[in-house]
C-alpha cells in the first residue's frame, strides 16, 4: 500500500501544478552602471550589436526615434520588466457579457492586457461576468466595480446592454468598443462609444456604385442597418450647392456691386435614375441561381455584400459561374479579414473594393498581441478595444496616446479608406468614376 501511494504522490503534486498562483510574476529591473552619457548612435550601436541589455539599460524612458522606442516597448513588454518610474497604478475593469459576446469575452481581455504589458506602469485589469445584459445584471455589476475603486470600464456590450447602461446612467466612465454612439440616444460624459463608423464606410462605398445597385445581405440586425445605410446614400447623392451674394461698396463714382466668391454647401440630392435592388438571404441558402441566372435586371450592376466572410465568398464565385458581369463588388468592414484572399479566386474579387477603419498601426502591440494568439490588424473590436485602453492610460498617467484618432463628442473619430483585394494582399484602391444607368427602385425579399 505504501509503495502505491509513493507511486501516485508524483501525480498529486503534478495535479497542484495547474492552480493557477495569485502570486504576480516578478519584474526584472535593469541598471544602468555605465557613468557616460549614451546618444541616439550609441542606443543605435548597442541595438545593431543585440546588446538588449546594455540598450535597456539607458532607454528607461520614451525615446525620440520612434524605431528605437519601438525596440525599447517590445523588450519591455517580452522581457516583464520593471519601471524605476513610481507612479499610481493604472486600474481597469472590463465588464463581460460573456454569453452574448462569445469569444469576445477573452480577446478583448487580450487586447487590453496586451496593451498594459507593453508599458511600464504597474496595473489592476480585472473581469467582471455578467450572465445577461438585463438592468439587474449591470446594475449589480457596475455596483460591484465602484465598490472595488475601478472608475473605467471597458464594455464591449450589444446594444441593449449599452442602451441598458444609458437607462441607468453611471457616474463612472465606461467605453463601448461595439457601439457608435449615433446609434444610442445619450447625451452623458460618462459614456464614450469606439465602434467604427458603418454609416460613413457605406456612404463612401456608394461613391463607387453604379445602378443598379444589388445589395446582398443577411437577415441579422447588422446586415439590415448595413442595407438601410447603403440605400439611403446611394439613392441620395450629396452635390455641393454654390449661393452668389453680392457685395455694395463705394467709389468715387457712386455705389457699384460686386459678386464674392461662389459659397459651396453641401446638399442632398435624391437621384430618380438610380435603382436599388435588395436581397435577403438567410443563413442556409447556398444557391443562388434564383437571384442571379439570366437576371437582366442586374447585369452590370454594382454589387454589395454584407454577409460574413464565407457567404460572401460564396456570393462572389456566383457572379462570376452565372455571368452576372458585375461592375465591382463592394463591401464593408466586415469582409476586410485575410481569409477573403484565400478563400476566393482571383478573378471573383478583382474588382471589389473594400472599405477599412482599421488605419493606424502599432507593431508593438501588434506583436504582442500575437504572442497571445490575438489580432488587431483585422479585428476591429479588439482594435477599437485597444484604442480603449490606450484612451484610459492617457488619462490616468498623462501621458502620450499611442493612437492619434480623436475622440470628438465621446466618439471615436475613425478614418475611412478604400482597399482593394490583389492577389495576396489588400492594396489601397483609385477611384474611377463611374456613369449610372436609369431605373427605378426595387425591393425584394426571400
Amino acid at each position: 500500500m505504501n509503495k502505491i501511494l509513493l507511486l501516485l504522490l508524483p501525480i498529486f503534486l503534478l495535479a497542484q501544478s495547474s492552480i493557477v498562483s495569485n502570486i504576480p510574476l516578478p519584474k526584472t529591473y535593469i541598471q544602468d552602471l555605465d557613468p557616460y552619457e549614451c546618444d541616439e548612435a550609441c542606443l543605435q550601436e548597442y541595438i545593431d550589436n543585440e546588446m538588449i541589455f546594455s540598450f535597456l539599460a539607458h532607454a528607461d524612458k520614451k525615446l525620440e526615434n520612434p524605431e528605437q522606442d519601438e525596440v525599447r516597448v517590445l523588450n519591455i513588454s517580452i522581457l516583464n520588466l520593471g519601471s524605476n518610474i513610481l507612479s499610481g497604478k493604472v486600474r481597469i475593469a472590463m465588464l463581460l457579457p460573456y454569453k452574448r459576446i462569445g469569444k469576445y469575452a477573452s480577446s478583448t481581455t487580450n487586447a487590453a492586457f496586451a496593451y498594459l504589458i507593453t508599458k511600464s506602469n504597474s496595473f489592476e485589469l480585472k473581469s467582471y461576468k455578467i450572465e445577461t445584459e438585463n438592468e439587474d445584471d449591470i446594475r449589480i455589476a457596475l455596483a460591484k466595480i465602484e465598490e472595488d475603486g475601478f472608475t473605467n470600464v471597458i464594455a464591449p456590450l450589444t446594444h441593449q446592454g449599452a442602451q441598458n447602461i444609458v437607462n441607468l446612467n453611471p457616474n463612472i466612465t465606461i467605453y463601448f468598443p461595439t457601439i457608435h454612439k449615433h446609434d444610442i440616444n445619450t447625451s452623458s460624459p460618462y459614456l464614450v462609444f469606439g465602434a467604427i463608423d458603418y454609416k460613413a464606410q457605406s456612404e463612401l462605398l456608394m461613391k463607387e456604385a453604379i445602378s443598379p445597385l444589388v445589395i446582398f445581405s443577411d437577415k441579422s440586425e447588422t446586415g439590415k442597418k448595413l442595407a438601410h445605410f447603403e440605400e439611403e446614400a446611394f439613392m441620395y447623392k450629396t452635390l455641393e450647392q454654390n449661393t452668389n451674394e453680392e457685395d455694395v461698396s463705394f467709389n468715387f463714382f457712386g455705389l457699384t456691386k460686386e459678386k464674392k466668391k461662389p459659397k459651396s454647401e453641401p446638399i442632398k440630392v435624391l437621384v430618380k435614375e438610380n435603382k436599388v435592388i435588395k436581397y435577403f438571404i438567410s443563413r442556409r441558402t447556398t444557391n443562388l441561381e434564383h437571384y442571379l441566372k439570366e437576371n437582366e435586371k442586374i447585369v452590370e450592376g454594382s454589387f454589395v455584400v454584407n454577409t460574413p466572410i464565407v457567404k460572401s465568398g460564396m456570393i462572389m464565385s456566383q457572379l462570376t459561374l452565372y455571368d452576372v458581369n458585375a461592375t465591382n463588388v463592394l463591401s464593408t468592414q466586415i469582409n476586410y479579414d485575410p481569409l477573403l484572399l484565400s478563400m476566393t479566386q482571383y478573378i471573383d474579387r478583382k474588382e471589389m473594393v473594400v472599405a477599412n477603419s482599421i488605419t493606424e498601426q502599432n507593431n508593438v502591440l501588434i506583436e504582442t498581441n500575437a504572442l497571445l494568439g490575438n489580432d488587431i490588424v483585422y479585428d476591429w473590436i479588439n482594435y477599437a478595444t485597444t484604442i480603449g485602453v490606450d484612451y484610459f492610460y492617457s488619462l490616468m498617467t498623462n501621458e502620450d496616446r499611442e493612437y492619434n484618432i480623436p475622440i470628438e463628442d465621446n466618439q471615436v473619430m475613425h478614418k475611412v479608406e478604400l482597399l482593394q483585394p490583389s492577389l495576396s494582399k489588400f492594396m489601397p484602391y483609385t477611384h474611377i468614376e463611374r456613369v449610372p444607368k436609369e431605373d427605378d427602385l426595387e425591393e425584394t425579399q426571400e
